[in-house]
């Protein structure tokens, strides 16, 4: 189900996912099926780790990164779960070919 919110959305973000909800930060994002597509694979990643730990591993991988990069944007890009969406994104079949637990993958990569 998709929700619009501006205040729940951070600054410089058009959408997140907190399932089983996809919150846009305004109407006009209901149209960009790359987006959508984006935060769907998130429900998926969400899902297969019974939701809770993924926002518990979403958080330390947050923090580490932000350790390691010492930049808040570089790192939420490379945040396992955000790499993979962000490849994904423009592949409207990926979720139809995706296995489970492939953001692992995006751990033993290079970062971005």
């Amino acid at each position: 189900m998709i929700l619009i919110s501006n205040f729940l959305i951070p600054k410089g973000y058009r959408g997140l996912t907190l399932f089983p909800f996809i919150v846009l930060r305004s109407k006009d994002l209901k149209s960009n099926t790359f987006l959508i597509n984006h935060e769907k694979i998130h429900l998926r990643q969400q899902l297969e780790l019974l939701v809770l730990p993924f926002y518990i591993f979403y958080g330390i991988e947050f923090l580490y990164r932000w350790a390691l990069y010492k930049n808040w944007h570089m790192a939420y890009i490379n945040i396992s779960f955000e790499r993979e969406a962000y490849t994904h994104e423009n592949d409207l079949d990926y979720l139809k070919h995706r296995q489970n637990w492939d953001f692992l993958e995006y751990l033993r990569r290079h970062d971005f």
